[in-house]
């Protein structure tokens, strides 16, 4: 089964194209700069892809934007930064084979959002290790806390609200199944806050308010 070349590509050019540094501020004409530069980048690297895509065998749905211009728009958004050089989204792939498209459509979205979760626990997870210490939770409540961390993954891909691909295309497979590859894109900041907050819901319902404990405890301050 093959999976989204997309992120290959994007680690390269990554490196290659836009290695700002996190710290950088960026002025208006560097933002100028840039935003132009992604999208030379997004046009070139989307025909690449589209006609990779093609070979295969995949298509897009009836009534989808183009293959190309999908993975343009899927490229741009993919390479945008802000203000201080930081990639704006996260992004996460999901592929799936099932009897139909509707069927493996569903399939790839929970693989593509249990990997977008797995992304923010790895992050989250991190950031409490490191807080716990200085949380001022007794022994029994710093075990619960370990507890809820060990399933944050499942709680947060629950939570993970307004999921929509912006790149999903399909093949028939010779014994007749259909494989669907899609691509989710998500807000960074949106996405590390609801994965928070979903994370901090999980947490009272084991331990209660904790007088202010669990936003210090996962960053919520």
């Amino acid at each position: 089964m093959k999976t989204l070349t997309l992120r290959t590509l994007l680690i390269m050019a990554l490196g290659l194209v836009f290695a700002l540094p996190a710290h950088a501020q960026l002025d208006k004409r560097q933002r100028k700069d840039l935003k132009k530069d992604i999208k030379k980048k997004a046009v070139k690297e989307a025909r690449k892809e589209s006609k990779q895509f093609q070979k295969q065998g995949y298509v897009v749905a009836p009534g989808s934007l183009p293959m190309e211009k999908m993975l343009e728009y899927t490229w741009f958004k993919l390479l945008e930064r802000d203000d201080e050089g930081k990639l704006v989204f996260l992004s996460s792939d999901g592929n799936a084979v099932a009897e139909t498209r509707t069927a493996a459509e569903m399939q790839a979205l929970e693989i593509a959002k249990l990997n977008l979760a797995g992304q923010l626990e790895t992050q989250i997870r991190s950031l409490v290790k490191a807080n716990l210490a200085n949380s001022q939770l007794n022994a029994e409540e710093a075990a619960s806390v370990t507890k809820v961390l060990q399933s944050a993954k499942n709680v947060i891909a629950v939570r993970l609200e307004n999921v929509d691909p912006s790149f999903k295309i399909h093949r028939v497979l010779k014994n007749k199944n259909v494989e669907v590859n899609i691509k989710l894109l998500y807000d960074r900041e949106k996405a590390l806050y609801q994965a928070k907050n979903s994370l901090r819901v999980k947490l009272q319902e084991e331990l209660g308010e904790l007088d202010g404990k669990l936003d210090k405890l996962i960053g919520l301050e």
